[in-house]
């Protein structure tokens, strides 16, 4: 296989992210259309995020966002976005880069990115490797049931781990390419 000195993975990353940029920056202007809400996943000890100690301490690899009804002061940049949430009634300013963000998920119309951002003790040790890409659009995608046991807390931040009801699968490059 021919090396890829166009960097594809990084330029659909890149895009898909601008897909979420662009839908949060209509959304920061307009407030949200219809159903529409989005649940957000991110990395907190990447690069550039900005989240209280008590969040950090709380969530202390990654964790989940919801907006949809209760958020506030909404804004987004080229690199990232800010927005104001409440936490067990403790109103927070969070800042996250999108270059953070592992995951962004619209149930209203089941439209899912997914992108791959190694946490910053894996980072060092990749930047020795090939950079992979691992964005995986989903059309579809199913609601977990009301009574299903997802380790949700009632400020809408799910606990670290897997997101219940995935339904994609993320798949390497590397594993296609000759080696």
């Amino acid at each position: 296989m021919a090396d890829d000195h166009i960097r594809y993975d990084i330029l659909a990353q890149d895009a898909l992210r601008g897909v979420m940029r662009k839908v949060l920056g209509e959304v920061a202007r307009t407030g949200l259309p219809g159903n529409h809400h989005f649940f957000i996943t991110f990395l907190t000890g990447a690069p550039g995020v900005r989240i209280s100690t008590r969040l950090r301490e709380r969530y202390p690899e990654q964790m989940t966002i919801v907006l949809q009804f209760q958020y506030w002061d909404l804004k987004v940049t080229d690199t990232g976005f800010e927005v104001g949430l409440s936490f067990s009634d403790i109103p927070e300013k969070l800042e996250i880069p999108f270059a953070a963000v592992r995951g962004f998920y619209d149930p209203s119309v089941n439209f899912e990115l997914e992108f791959d951002v190694k946490p910053p003790e894996q980072e060092e040790a990749a930047a020795e490797d090939e950079p992979q890409l691992a964005v995986v659009p989903v059309a579809k995608k199913e609601e977990p049931a009301a009574d299903e046991s997802a380790d949700k807390s009632a400020d809408g931040a799910e606990e670290n781990g897997a997101e219940p009801g995935k339904s994609a699968e993320v798949v390497s490059l590397d594993a296609f390419r000759k080696k």
